[in-house]
Order: structure tokens, then sequence, then C-alpha cells
């Protein structure tokens, strides 16, 4: 009986993906994860805004380890992504046992990563810190503290991102939901505690902040990791006999290594834009921290649209369904253009307040409304790229989706920043970022389109994993 049901569940998970109108299959895949995106977006900014309660020194600390989380972050979502891609297309080809064997595969990558954080995190966090402050200051003190923590137990957030992809990959969007808002709620409740010593507990200041995040991030790892095995899915992980086996680590790795790239490019991009910036102003600094944390509001409902939008997009990709495939990516670009456009009020019309929240000195404030209104400009041609590059991460072209941001923040953004912070100065530095976007868009566009249509003519070809010139046919994969 238990059987049949878990058959019937999987039946109707595909019949939704592939037959659900796009507009009502887009908002339930995307409402849960666009929920958990706003409560880890509340997260983002209730930390700094505690810490911010510390010092300026402290809120510049974290805007300089920002980058760093996001290097972590950038190898996890690497594994995963690259892991729930091609586990969303077999399932699109019925291929349930590839699905399972790429899964298994990818947990395997994620485990010696978590490995690799632990044993050489410090070191790293130690050579980041010295990048901008020198040994024994407080900004160096607070950014090594910070980074070291997070970034040396980092295990727990490698594994939720993990099992929050592959149960996306196969249309339950509620887990990653429910785990992300676990997360996120005991990172806030934890926050104060550990920062400011209440309930017993020491005044631990910017080191209880990240024991804080850390506890979160395993809390949540955990719950992800009970729904996960708790009953039997589409894909299932076992270790029993397993072998690494190259063939599927070698596709996780073509699909995923572009994103890792991205966002590693956006770890370097903001690295150097702190490195620009301070040379100016430490107040600087902390300006493009606080924008990060308050613009997450913003783009992270976007980032959640596009969790929904990944599978449905690789699922219809798989079945050869192209009309779907169209109707999702336009769907997911007018969504994220309203998203963008209620972000570009707010930055435009209460700038002042919203830094407020960070006890702006007046050095900040004066030069934190300027940047916020100016870099805010960019949403607009944002919300194309967004969604484009995720479109291009469901048809396997990662490489595409590398290149675009790339080009956006090495070939444009920062180029730009060095020009205007050595020309017009820092008041103006920030124009960098609008500027660049719309430079993208141009590009881009047209690329999109007939990426889109060179994909599915492909489709008539013997199946295989299609990563921009490179196939990995089915029948090289390994059997059972």
């Amino acid at each position: 009986m238990v059987e049949k049901l878990n058959t019937m569940d999987k039946a109707a998970t595909s019949k939704k993906m592939g037959t659900m109108p796009i507009p009502k299959l887009l908002t339930v895949m995307s409402a849960p994860a666009i929920v958990s995106m706003l409560v880890q977006a509340l997260y983002n900014i209730v930390d700094s805004i505690f810490v911010s309660r510390i010092s300026e020194d402290a809120l510049t600390a974290l805007s300089l380890a920002f980058p760093m989380q996001m290097l972590v972050m950038a190898f996890s979502m690497g594994v995963g992504i690259g892991t729930s891609s091609i586990v969303s297309r077999r399932l699109g080809q019925k291929l349930p046992e590839d699905a399972s064997k790429t899964a298994q595969n990818g947990l395997f990558m994620a485990l010696i990563l978590s490995v690799f954080w632990l044993a050489f995190g410090y070191l790293i966090s130690m050579a980041f810190a010295n990048m901008f402050a020198d040994k024994g200051s407080v900004i160096y003190d607070y950014t090594l503290k910070y980074l070291s923590i997070c970034v040396m137990f980092s295990a727990g957030s490698i594994f939720e991102i993990f099992f929050n992809k592959l149960m996306q990959a196969m249309g339950n969007m509620i887990v990653p939901m429910v785990t992300q808002l676990i997360g996120a709620i005991t990172n806030i409740i934890l926050d104060p505690i550990l920062i400011f010593g209440l309930l017993g507990f020491p005044a631990m200041g910017v080191a209880g902040a990240a024991i804080a995040t850390v506890i979160g991030q395993s809390i949540a790892m955990l719950y992800a990791l009970f729904m996960f095995f708790r009953k039997k899915h589409e894909v299932t992980v076992s270790f029993k006999g397993f072998r690494p086996e190259w063939v599927f680590i070698k596709a996780i790795i073509l699909l995923g290594l572009p994103v890792t790239v991205l966002n590693s490019v956006s770890s370097f991009a903001t690295t150097a834009m702190n490195g620009i910036l301070i040379s100016m102003s430490a107040s600087a600094v902390a300006v493009l921290g606080v924008y990060f944390k308050l613009q997450s509001f913003v783009f992270m409902p976007v980032f959640g649209l596009n969790q929904g939008a990944l599978p449905i997009e690789a699922y219809n990709y798989g079945a050869n369904d192209k009309k779907r495939f169209l109707n999702t990516y336009k769907c997911s670009f007018f969504a994220a253009l309203t998203f963008m456009i209620l972000g570009l009020c707010l930055f435009q019309t209460i700038p002042d307040k919203l830094l407020a929240l960070f006890r702006a000195s007046d050095e900040m404030s004066a030069i934190g409304v300027r940047a916020l209104r100016l870099i805010s400009i960019s949403f607009i041609p944002a919300s194309f790229g967004i969604v484009t590059i995720n479109m291009f991460q469901s048809l396997g072209r990662g490489f595409t989706s590398m290149l675009m941001s790339v080009l956006r923040q090495l070939g444009f953004l920062l180029p730009l920043a060095l020009i205007f912070s050595n020309t017009i100065g820092l008041n103006y530095v920030w124009l960098a970022y609008p500027i660049s976007e719309i430079l993208v868009v141009s590009i881009f566009m047209p690329i999109a389109f007939m990426t889109i249509k060179k994909s599915f003519a492909r489709l008539g070809e013997p199946a295989c994993i299609q990563v921009e010139t490179t196939k990995i046919l089915l029948s090289d994969l390994p059997r059972e």
C-alpha cells in the first residue's frame, strides 16, 4: 500500500511539471522558496543590525567577510545545482536510475567539500582578513573571528544546500522552504543571545554572530536530512557498496563549475570593490556591505523565483516541450521585473531611513544615500540577467551563464569602478553597477533566444547530457 502511494505521488509530481498551466505551476513551485528567501533576507539584515550595535568597525568587518562567505557558498551551489539540473532532466526523460546515481555522487562531492573547508578554513580566513587590515587591528580581529568560524564549520550550509536543491529537482519546494525558515529563525533568535550575552550566556560579540549562523545552518541541515531519508522519493541515495563514478562526477562538475565560477566571480568582484572603496573611506565599505544586506530583500525573492523555475525549465527541456519552457522563462522574467520595480521605488524614496537601521554615522549616511539611489538603478536590467543565467543553467549551457557573469563583473563593473574612483570620485563610483547591467542586457538578450532555439534543435540527437560542446551519452553511463 505504501509503495502504491509513493508511485502515485511520483506520477503526480511528473504530471504537475509537464501539464499544469505555467503561471500556476511557477507560483506553486516558487512561492515556498520566495517565502523562505524573504526570511533569509530578514536574517541577513537583522544579523548586521545587531552587529552594528557593537561598532561601525564590526559592521565593516562583516562587510569584508561577506565575499569569502560567498566563495564557500559558490562551491556548495556548484555541487547542488550541478546535481539537481541533471536530476531534473533525467526525471523528465523517465530515467530515475541515472538521477539516483547522480545524487549519490553529488553527495560524495559535498562531503569532500566540507572536509576541505574544515581543514583549511582558518588559514584561508587569516590570509583573507590580512588583505584589508593589519594584524592586531580591530577590523582584522573582528574579520578573522567571524570568518574563521563560518568557514571552518560550513558543513551544515553545504549539506543543507545540497539536499534543498535535490528536493527542488523532484518538484518538492515545501521542504526547502521549511529548511531555510528553520535556519534563519534559529539565527535570528540566537544572534542577540550570543552577541550581547543574554539568558546567562557570555557576551561573545562578533564571534557570537558567527556561532549563531553555524548553529542555524546545522539545525537546518538536520531537518533537511530527516525529511529526505524519512520516506522513499523518485531519487534515492545509499552508500551501501558505493564507489565514486567519474562519469557522474564529471557531469556534475561540467554543469556545476560555471555556477561555482559565476558565484566566485561575484566574491572576487566584491572583494575588489572593497579594496577600491577602503582606499577612499572605511565607511564606504560599510555602505557596500549594508547595500548587499538591504538588496537581499529585493533579490532574494527573485532567487526564490529561480528556484521554482529551474526544475520546470529543466524538466520540460528534457521532455522536449519548447512551448512550456519558453512560457516559464517569460513568466519568470515579468515576475522578476515586478520585484525589481518595487525595490527600485524603495531605494529611491527612503534610503536615509534604511541606513538608519544600521546606526549609520554622518559620514556613512552621506555616502550611503547617494550609493543606494545610484546602485538601485541597476535593478531593472538585472531582472533580465538573473532569470537568463538561470535559464542557461536549465539548458546545460553553464559556460554561457558563466561568461555572462564574468563579463558583467570583471569586464564592466570593476574597470568602470576603478576609472570612476580615479576620475569623478567616490560619489559616482556607484554608477558602475547600473552601467554594467545595461551593457550585459544589450549583449546577451539576442544570445539568450538564439541559445534556446539551438538547444531544442539538438534534442533530435542521441540522448545525452549537453554541456556546451561536451556530451555525455546515456549509453556511456554505468548501470547497476
